[in-house]
């Protein structure tokens, strides 16, 4: 990407503490993985840090993933 910068990432679950204006990703990473492994914890903080997986999965439709930044809003 030109400049550094960030790719722009729309999401729909808008009761994630990441949730902008327009739908867009306020991320500062985004980690994300297959199904097999939803269940798999990578840190309880997301934004800004690395996270802990270098493995390399294939999924056969875009179904088959889930996002593990997600966090919900505080209440």
């Amino acid at each position: 990407m030109p400049n550094g910068d960030k790719p722009i990432v729309k999401c729909s679950v808008s009761n994630c503490t990441f949730w902008g204006e327009n739908n867009f990703c306020q991320a500062e990473a985004i980690m994300i993985d297959i199904d097999q492994h939803a269940t798999k914890h990578y840190g309880a903080e997301f934004a800004g840090e690395s996270f802990d997986s270098d493995h390399q999965d294939k999924a056969s439709t875009s179904s088959a993933t889930c996002c593990h930044t997600f966090r919900p809003k505080s209440s």
